[in-house]
């Protein structure tokens, strides 16, 4: 071999040896100990790596064993980083890498309360030096076949929050094929990391440096929510109790341009999530939450989901006793953060500053995001609502609800359609359908309501009144239409009703209103401008009314006076006067077998009736039309007197036109015991009452005819009341009373309704009083105008000739027309009086008397004798000569004396004369004999009433004769008087 050969195969061996002593040896051993002197030198904890390998001939190096920070608390570390050269780096302009691959890679990310971070305080690096800026150079070439981490360990732990975030992934594995600086190169990337309870992280996709581009998939499983819910804790007031988070999207970045961001077919999952407030109520429960089909483009500012389903989300919600919502107040309750202190300005530089202009304000808003909700399905939410406002709280059920919503836009470039059907209650159902608009704000819904609890509203209408609300029940089908928010205008039409409806009066526990069904048709509802219901019917409603000790009434009773408003607070706005009046028409009302009790308290004894059956029906009513609506409803009082009122009315304006008829048949007086015993003084034993009662207002003008009816009345025993009228009420009523037992008075009344000093009821009750009291103050007057010609006389009193019972034939006149108008009111009797006078009698009944004594005494004469005699004394005819001895005999035997012993002295003429007028007078005071002349008139009275005017006898008494006083024309008066039987 020549020597130049042996000597090149020596050098080039020595090379090769001293290359392999450098390459496996020298180089690593050095490396390994420089390496190691600066982590010694800038690292401030304990920093070591274990062992360097390079293959000179492969260009691999491996690096073992790298551990940075206390021995068992290291905080970085690995245990193996290879790498492998490529030859071809020499000649391609590129350094290539074929393999990285790191193993057991360990990382202890951690930050204190400060905010630090361990990983910038483990190294104490030297400061840079300023370099002068220096033109954007292209990135040195590099080309990694792949890189590799297996088993990775990474502890992340965060002590700023209040509550203290720790969690590890210790299973993490990394894979990145063909990375490269080179333009529009792509690298293929792979990440999976296993984290704690499960979780995992999956990441797979493409990555380019140059630009830095980036598109692929990220998938996040099993995440637990409590992991790192202490940041959303320390910003929201919400305690987690559970909640699982999945997360998968596709997407494409790319920032060449700016920051073009593209999410595609997202995917998020939120499952067994459970939230409570802090001081442990729970607040919302979440079975889960799915929203896919979704994407997300960041340069054009665009949200598309396609799909949001939701099942089973339970949350609770209260009004505090302040008035303040739970939530609000939990919110609230939030403490703000400080804001960061700014650095101290530097004076001159704040004078450059100033002197420097102002950058140009943008003149245009940034756009907004516009985010498409495509298809949202809620099922099975519950939401439990309490209202601790009221005295008593108030708790609501809302669930399950069901909600649907398709096409959102957040730009309302098109309106989108919902669908909602919800629990209410324990039976309650709400649903909603339709199309809504949110700029303008706009909506078209069709509403229903079934079985709504109305006993909800018991705790707000507590305050005002003492009622409760036993039962009712709320249902409704109603299209509405809202046209605008700012002004408030939306329309509502449809059909409402209100059934089972009870009420109850709290003070006495009895019913106070009610009602089977309440059926509003042909609703419809324009906001401020009117109100129209096509038919409103009402089946079995009842109501009752009373009237208090006190004349206060129960409706008083039932409500509570409220305190009077604060002077300072603000006064509503008065509506213009010229504001159009909202229209109100109604078009029918039925009614349909109603009821109705009243009763008054402030009689003795107390006063009760009810009306049954009611049903009749009510035309239109409409404040805008001048037309009344026609009336006709029938009913019962006390289950079996009639009651009618028909004709039309117009309740808005009811002085413009008004025909109203009111009938009552059959009206059991009894049941107004209690008003006869107050007003009148007598309980009532039986009786009936019919009651007509027209009333026509026309422009003001009332015309009213109250006709009243009453059979077989009959007064009972008498009541002490000091409201009792001091009138003969017995006499009235036998005086108003015709043959039939009946007593019929009209009342018309007149009158202008427009003067507020006229009242109808004053009125009709005065007029009433009136004639009652025209009855029994002058009652022959008044029955007299029963026949023809007897109400322009007297017929209370019938006039003798001084001594005469024969009756005059103008007595016979009067008494013909008595008797004829005593026919006419049979529980009346007549009462006479027998009278007579001394002054005028007296003489008369002397003389005839003594003429009868003289025949009597005379007819004894001739018995004596054995003369002749009539069949009595009166038919003798005494002789006067006769009758001068018979004289002394008379005197002494009807003066019971002797003559005075100086009438023997005087002559036979004067002293007959004296003994006859001792006589006469003796006689003309005679008690005996002026009583029997009145009890003959009486009697010559009641005698050709019976006989002539056929009155029955029963009906005409007498009264004990008296004593009177003569007429100017020396007439004697018999008076009469009628009383009842």
């Amino acid at each position: 071999m020549p020597k130049g050969l042996k000597r090149s195969l020596a050098v080039l061996l020595t090379a090769v040896a001293l290359y392999t002593l450098l390459g496996f040896l020298v180089l690593p051993g050095i490396a390994l100990r420089v390496v190691n002197q600066q982590l010694a030198k800038y690292s401030t904890v304990p920093a070591r790596l274990e062992r360097l390998e390079l293959n000179p001939y492969s260009l691999e190096l491996t690096l073992w064993g790298l551990n940075i920070g206390m021995p068992g608390k290291e905080q970085v570390g690995f245990a193996k980083l290879y790498a492998n050269l490529q030859v071809d780096s020499l000649w391609t302009g590129a350094l290539h890498l074929a393999d990285v691959e790191l193993v057991k890679p360990k990382t202890e990310l951690l930050f204190d309360k400060q905010g630090k971070m361990n990983l910038a305080q483990l190294f104490k690096l030297p400061p840079s030096e300023p370099t002068p800026e220096q033109p954007a150079s292209k990135p040195f070439p590099v080309r990694v076949d792949t890189i590799k981490l297996a088993d990775g360990y990474v502890r992340f732990q965060d002590q700023r929050p209040s509550e203290p975030i720790e969690f590890l992934y210790d299973k993490l594995n990394f894979e990145l094929k063909h990375l490269s600086t080179l333009p529009e190169d792509n690298a293929d990337m792979t990440l999976v990391a296993a984290g704690p309870d499960g979780g995992q992280i999956d990441w797979v996709g493409r990555i380019g440096l140059i630009p830095i581009s980036s598109e692929g998939t990220l998938k996040v499983t099993g995440n637990k929510m409590k992991l790192w819910w202490p940041y959303v804790r320390d910003a929201l007031p919400l305690a987690l109790e559970d909640g699982v988070l999945n997360f998968s999207t596709a997407y494409s970045l790319n920032l060449s341009k700016g920051t073009e961001l593209k999410l595609t077919d997202t995917h998020l999952g939120v499952a067994s999530l459970a939230l409570k407030t802090p001081d442990g109520r729970p607040l919302v429960r979440l079975q889960s939450l799915d929203v896919s089909d979704t994407s997300v483009d960041l340069v054009k500012q665009l949200v598309t989901v396609g799909k949001i389903r939701s099942n089973k989300l339970e949350t609770w919600a209260a009004r505090e006793a302040d008035g303040q919502l739970d939530w609000q107040k939990l919110f609230a309750s939030q403490p703000v953060k400080p804001a960061p202190s700014k650095p101290p300005v530097d004076e001159k530089a704040g004078e450059a500053q100033a002197s420097a202009p102002a950058p140009a304000e943008s003149a245009q808003p940034s756009k907004p995001w516009q985010v498409l909700l495509r298809d949202v399905q809620l099922r099975d939410y519950q939401v439990h609502l309490a209202d601790r406002v009221p005295k008593e709280p108030v708790a609501l059920e809302v669930g399950p609800l069901n909600l649907d919503l398709k096409d959102f836009d957040s730009l309302n470039k098109s309106p989108f359609t919902l669908k909602l059907d919800t629990g209410l209650g324990k039976q309650g159902k709400i649903t909603a359908a339709g199309e809504v608009n949110l700029s303008p704000v706009t909506a078209k819904l069709q509403v229903t309501t079934q079985d709504i609890d109305l006993r909800v509203a018991q705790a707000y209408i507590s305050p005002f009144i003492r009622l409760e609300l036993r039962s009712g029940m709320l249902g409704s089908d109603l299209a509405v239409d809202l046209k605008s928010t700012e002004p408030l205008a939306f329309g509502i039409t449809g059909k409402a009703q209100v059934n089972q409806l009870h009420t109850l009066d709290t003070l006495k526990q009895r019913d106070f209103l009610k009602w089977q069904q309440l059926n509003l048709d042909g609703l419809n509802y324009q906001h401020g401008d009117s109100l129209s219901i096509a038919k409103v019917s009402l089946e079995q409603p009842y109501a009752r009314f009373m009237i208090n000790n006190d004349r206060t009434t129960n409706v008083d009773d039932l409500l509570i006076p409220q305190p009077p408003e604060s002077k300072t607070a603000p006064k509503a706005s008065t509506p213009a006067s010229n504001a159009k009046p909202m229209g109100i028409k109604i078009g029918a009302i039925s009614i349909n077998d109603g009821s109705a009790n009243f009763a008054d308290f402030s009689l003795t004894p107390n006063f009760a009736t009810a009306v049954q059956q009611l049903n009749g029906q009510i035309g239109t009513l409409d404040n805008r039309q001048s037309t009344p609506a026609a009336v006709d409803i029938k009913g019962k009082v006390d289950r079996y007197a009639p009651v009618t009122i028909k004709g039309s009315l117009n309740p808005f304006d009811p002085l413009a036109s008004l025909d109203i008829a009111t009938s009552f048949k059959r009206v059991e007086l009894t049941t107004l015991t209690p008003y006869s015993g107050k007003f009148a003084g007598y309980r009532i034993r039986k009786g009936r009452l019919d009651l007509d009662l027209h009333y026509m207002v026309t422009k003001g003008q009332l015309k009213a005819e109250n006709k009243v009816v009453v059979e077989q009345l009959q007064l009972g025993e008498k009541v002490d009341s000091p409201d009792a009228v001091d009138l003969p009420i017995r006499l009235a009523i036998a005086l108003l009373k015709d043959t039939d037992g009946k007593i019929s008075i009209e009342l018309p009344i007149s009158g202008d309704l427009n003067n507020p000093q006229f009242s109808v009821m004053p009125i009709v009750w005065q007029t009433l009083r009136n004639l009652v009291l025209r009855a029994a103050q002058a009652p022959f007057k008044f029955i007299g105008g029963l026949v023809s010609g007897g109400g322009s006389e007297d017929l209370s009193s019938v006039s003798f000739a001084a001594g005469s019972s024969e009756l005059s034939p103008q007595a016979h006149g009067a008494l013909d027309k008595l008797s004829a108008a005593l026919k006419e009111r049979p529980t009346l009797r007549l009462e006479i009086e027998g009278t007579s006078a001394a002054s005028t009698d007296g003489p008369l009944l002397a003389q005839d008397r003594l003429e009868r004594e003289y025949q009597f005494t005379y007819y004894k004469i001739l018995q004596r004798r054995g003369d002749k005699v009539p069949a009595r004394a009166g038919l003798l005819k005494v002789p006067d000569d006769e009758k001068a001895p018979m004289l002394d005999g008379i005197y002494r035997d009807q003066l019971k004396q002797q003559p005075p012993a100086q009438w023997v002295d005087l002559g036979k003429e004067e002293r007959q004369n004296q003994l006859r007028a001792a006589v006469l007078k003796f006689w003309s005071s005679n008690e005996v004999l002026l009583r029997k002349l009145g009890q003959d008139r009486a009697s010559s009275i009641k005698d050709y009433l019976v006989d002539k005017g056929k009155l029955a006898d029963d009906r005409v008494y007498f009264i004990d004769a008296r004593l009177g006083e003569a007429e100017s024309d020396k007439r004697v008066v018999t008076p009469l008087h009628l009383d009842s039987e």
